[in-house]
Order: structure tokens, then C-alpha cells, then sequence
């Protein structure tokens, strides 16, 4: 070969070997940048899902019978801690479904008990006159049933001999004291003093109003009547007694209430006890005051129990300073017992009670909702306690809740199905690697 043949040769090795070089470095710098540009976080395929029954999935991609591709479903870029059954639903979608929110938050609750209770008179205003002696009624001041009268109203004016001989008594000790009041024997002038307020009491203790005995001590004239005055303000409910009757102390001559504080009785049955004590408020409503609320307490529990009903009577105050309660009127009584200060509580919509457990779904970002399982309290007014599972702050699903529930359900069941079956794959390349050392083993051992 001549030397220009041989220098056209290894000019043309050079060129074919710089051209060489220079596509396959190309080549690999286009490689690094198609790594270099690829998502870090692109979105992982959890499995699919039949597009007309989401119950039907499937850890590969595939066609239903009618054509139609599988939907993926993705991880979500959830990290390893994200709960399981979370779910990730976009901004379109909340709106479309109606998902409302409410913020969990710290308050006052009280447990609710409902019943039927009875009004009754307040025993402690109730007053039922009798004569302090036998007499007859002379004059009948307050003569209707239902009428009100004030404290120290006079009712009426009796006749009576032991009234006319204490007056008589009074008197003459009253005489006799005026007479020894500047004697100088001490003795006899203690001894009318002594008999002085002997007397005096004694007319008070026949319940002789004080003004009929300052009367008698300025005019010193006997009274034939002596008036009976009202003990306290309010309604006279029954009169015993009428003009010209002879009476006794067995008698009643008149039953006054005072209905500006009433009483309501209500039974509780034995199992709902343990949760009232005194003071407990409650509120009462009546079929005569349409909307109107009554508030009252608790002031008294029955010691017995009827072994009839299984239920224990309790007694209830209320104030009725307007009239507008009567005694025997049927009402509707909520009680608040057992107060939970500074509960924290959710609206009640947003419990998913699915019988073995309940929870609620927390917004952990816009558009992510995260299944909790909660223990509750005490359910009163439209919100429910929390006693564990949820802090105060957090907010909480109040609606579409279920729709979001059976999705998170389905995930949930998915993301078990998958790791049974990486357990198994993993079981089984164990189990391979097994296989393939006891083959070199043997292999090992052939001479």
C-alpha cells in the first residue's frame, strides 16, 4: 500500500473514531439530562379501579368487559406517616359535593334529660290559718276564694270570752303598774312589772295584732273583736269559715299561697341518678305560655324510689312572679345534669357512628381529610363532647362526611390488600433465595 493510500486510511480511523466518541458522549449528557429534568415526586400508583364499581380493583392496569380503562389511583404524595384511609379530594370537588367545616372548640356542656313534671304549691309559702282560741266570726273581711292580699291584710274580726278576759287581765296589770311604778318598795314594783309582761305576751301569743294593743293601752277599753292578719303576701285558695260561724282551733279559717315561687315535680328513673345533685339547672315549658322558657333548679331528690314506676321524684323552683303558672298545670322539663366545664365539643353531623366505632374526618390541608377515631361524652344542644381523638382548633367535616367515609373506607381496605400482598411477594422471593443457596450448596458439594 502506497503512503498517500495509508494516510487516507488513518484519516478517515481518526474521523470515524472523533465522530464516535462525540455521539456517544452526546448520547450520555442527553441521558443525564432526561434524569436530571424527570420528576423527583412523580405520583405513585396505589392500584386501579373499575370506572363502574369502585368496589372492583385491580394492581395492574386492564379493561372491564365493556372497554372501558381502569382509573389509577394514586398516593397522593403522602408520606410514610400520612394515616391510613386518608383522603385527598381536589378543590372542584369539595365544592361540588358540599363539604362544610366547623373548628372544634372548648365549652360548657351539661348531659340532657327530658320529662314530664306537675306543677305544684311551694310548701314553704303555704299557710293554713287557725284560731289560737274558740269564737265566733264576726266580720268576714276577705270573703272570696282566689282573691290576693298583702302581708298584714286583716281577714277578719272574732269574738271570742278568752280574748275579752285577756284584754280585762292586761289591763288591770297595766293599772297596777302605773300605781307601783314610782314606789319605792323594789319588790312589789318587780313583781307588777313581771305581771305587766306576762300579760302582754300572753295577747301576743293569741296572735292580737300590735296595733289593737297599743289601741287597748291608750283607750283602755276592751275590743269585742279582735282582728286575724295575713302571715305573707299572696292568693287565698280556700276560706273555712263564714260570718256568724262558731270556730275552734281545729278549723281552718283560710289556705293562702304564695305562688311567686312555685314548685315542679318530675321522675327520674333510678338508672339516670347517679348524674343530678342540687342545684342543677333546668327549664320548663307550658302548653298556656306558647315559646315561653322557664328557668329553675333542682332544690330537693326524694330519698325513696316508687317501686312501681322505677323512678325517683325530683323537685324543681321556678320563678312565677307574673301568676302565669298554676298549681296542677302539666309542663315539659329539660334538665342540664352532669356539667362538663371546658369540654371539648363538635357539632354532633359531624360523628360517623358506623357501630363498632365512631370518628370524625379532620381537614389536615385543604382538600386532604384524615379519618379519627374519637371516644365521646356527654351530647347535649346540637354538640357532642370529645373525650379523646380530637383537640381543641382542630376543624372537623360536618357534611358530606359519609360520602368521604365510604372513599376513606375503600382506601383503607385497598392499602391492606396491597400490603398482604407485598408481604406475600416478599415471603416468596425469601423463600426463592432459599432455594437458589441450597442449589449452589449442592452444586458446591459434587466432587
Amino acid at each position: 500500500m502506497s503512503k498517500v493510500a495509508t494516510t487516507i486510511t488513518v484519516i478517515a480511523a481518526l474521523g470515524l473514531g472523533f465522530g464516535g466518541g462525540y455521539f456517544f458522549s452526546a448520547s450520555g449528557l442527553i441521558e443525564q439530562m432526561t434524569v436530571a429534568q424527570s420528576p423527583s415526586n412523580e405520583r405513585k400508583v396505589l392500584f386501579y379501579r373499575n370506572p363502574m364499581n369502585p368496589a372492583i380493583t385491580s394492581p395492574i392496569f386492564m379493561q372491564d368487559d365493556m372497554g372501558m380503562d381502569y382509573i389509577a389511583v394514586y398516593a397522593d404524595g403522602g408520606g410514610g406517616d400520612e394515616p391510613t384511609g386518608t383522603v385527598t379530594i381536589d378543590p372542584v370537588t369539595v365544592q361540588n359535593i358540599g363539604v362544610r367545616t366547623k373548628i372544634a372548640e372548648t365549652r360548657d356542656l351539661s348531659r340532657i334529660l327530658n320529662g314530664l313534671g306537675r306543677v305544684d304549691f311551694n310548701e314553704e309559702r303555704l299557710t293554713r290559718l287557725h284560731p289560737k282560741t274558740s269564737g265566733w266570726i264576726e266580720t268576714l273581711i276577705v270573703d272570696e276564694t282566689g282573691r290576693k292580699v298583702s302581708k298584714d291584710t286583716i281577714l277578719l274580726g272574732i269574738y271570742s270570752p278568752e280574748l275579752v278576759a285577756a284584754q280585762q287581765e292586761y289591763l288591770v296589770a297595766l293599772n297596777n303598774w302605773e300605781s307601783l311604778k314610782n314606789s319605792a318598795a323594789s319588790q312589789m314594783k318587780k313583781s307588777a312589772k313581771i305581771i305587766v309582761e306576762s300579760a302582754h305576751e300572753r295577747l301576743q301569743l293569741f296572735d292580737v295584732p300590735e296595733h289593737q294593743i297599743h289601741e287597748l293601752e291608750k283607750s283602755r277599753k276592751i275590743k269585742k273583736q279582735l282582728h286575724i292578719h295575713s302571715p305573707f303576701e299572696g292568693q287565698v285558695m280556700h276560706i273555712g269559715a263564714r260570718e256568724g260561724q262558731y270556730v275552734t282551733p281545729k278549723d281552718e279559717l283560710y289556705l293562702i299561697a304564695d305562688l311567686t315561687r312555685i314548685w315542679v315535680n318530675v321522675d327520674i328513673f333510678e338508672d339516670e341518678l347517679s348524674w343530678l345533685k342540687l342545684g342543677d339547672h333546668a327549664e320548663m315549658r307550658v302548653r298556656a305560655e306558647p315559646g315561653r322558657i322557664y328557668k329553675g333548679e333542682i332544690t330537693f331528690i326524694h330519698p325513696t324510689l316508687n317501686p312501681k314506676s322505677r323512678t325517683v321524684q325530683v323537685r324543681l323552683e321556678f320563678d312565677n312572679t307574673d301568676l302565669q303558672l298554676k298549681p296542677g298545670m302539666f309542663a315539659n322539663v329539660t334538665l342540664y345534669v352532669d356539667p362538663q366545664p371546658g369540654a371539648v365539643v363538635v357539632p354532633s353531623e359531624a360523628i360517623v357512628r358506623s357501630g363498632s366505632r365512631e370518628q370524625v374526618f379532620i381537614v389536615r390541608e385543604p382538600g386532604k381529610f384524615e379519618p379519627r377515631e374519637v371516644t365521646l361524652g356527654v351530647n347535649a344542644k346540637g354538640m357532642t363532647q370529645i373525650l379523646s381523638g380530637v383537640e381543641a382548633g382542630e376543624q372537623v367535616v360536618t357534611s358530606s362526611q359519609f360520602l368521604i367515609d365510604s372513599e376513606s373506607k375503600l382506601r383503607e381496605a385497598t392499602a391492606k390488600m396491597m400490603a398482604a400482598m407485598a408481604s406475600e411477594s416478599t415471603e416468596q422471593d425469601m423463600a426463592d433465595m432459599d432455594m437458589d443457596d441450597m442449589s449452589m450448596d449442592d452444586e458446591g458439594t459434587k466432587p
